[in-house]
Parts: structure tokens; sequence; C-alpha cells
């Protein structure tokens, strides 16, 4: 499996701006925006679960070249908790309710915007990955909290 790319990255942030999609990178894929130095081979994607976004997640998904099967189609329009894409371009998570976060809006509000690209705050990522508690995150966390320390130094 390649590892997801920076071009990849930009080609959902245009075509979900294009049709208007409420999201967050998340999870690695948003750590990596950030600046953190690793790789990923999927990009988590927080979706904010409204009809009209999900419908609008579907249609850009199909137009990235998703193949999307009708019961993936339907789970993506009802804002499903979490749905794994393996049939397309790249492989995508579509996150409508990741742990550790409570709301949406709440995340976005603390959004950080690095080139166009909305990410969640790197204490978002960090308790999302927390609270999950599988052994890739616990072992991906205390590089994370290092990161943050500098990051905090830095991007102020």
């Amino acid at each position: 499996m390649a590892a997801f790319e920076y071009r990849q990255a930009e080609e959902i942030r245009d075509k979900f701006a294009a049709h208007g999609v409420r999201y967050l990178f998340l999870g690695k894929s948003g750590a990596i925006l950030l600046g953190f130095p690793d790789t990923t081979q999927d990009a988590d994607l927080f979706v904010e679960r409204t009809p009209e976004n999900c419908r609008a997640l579907a249609v850009s998904l199909l137009e990235l070249g998703f193949a999307l099967t009708p019961e993936q189609r339907n789970e993506v329009e009802r804002g499903k908790d979490f749905i794994q894409l393996k049939n397309g371009p790249y492989d995508l998570d579509l996150i409508f309710a990741p742990d550790g976060i409570e709301r949406f809006e709440d995340a976005w509000r603390r959004r950080i915007e690095v080139e166009g690209f909305p990410v969640c705050h790197l204490d978002d990522i960090i308790a999302s990955k927390a609270a999950t508690n599988r052994q890739k995150d616990r072992e991906s966390l205390p590089r994370l909290r290092s990161f943050r320390e500098w990051w905090l130094r830095h991007s102020a």
C-alpha cells in the first residue's frame, strides 16, 4: 500500500471545496499537514453529519474516482459513524463520530487552516488517538505529544 500523498490531500481539498463539504483532516494525515514528520497510508476525515453535507460528500467522492457501491453511498449519505473506503484512487477513512471528540462544531471552532486545508487542532488529534486506544495509536502518542510541544512553540 502506497503512502498518502500531499497531491491527494489537495484533490480532496479542492473537490470538497467545490461542493461545499465541511470536513476536517484528522488522525495522522491531519498531524502530517501540521508538520508531523511521518507517513500514513490513508487520510482520516472528520465529516460534519448533516443531510446536505453528506449528499455533497457522496457526489465529491464519486467525482474523485471512488467506486461507491449502493450500500456505501447510502452509508455516506446517512453519515454512518465510520466508513473505510478502499475502492478509489487512495484509501480514505470517513469518520462522522470520532472517539475523543464530542461534536463537529467544537472541533471546527478549534481547527487550524494550513494552505486551505481544514485540519483538526493537534489537541483533538491526540485526544482522538488516545480515546481509540488501539496499539498503533498508543505507540504513536508519545511522538505526537512531543511534536505538540514543538508545534506550540513554533506555530505562534
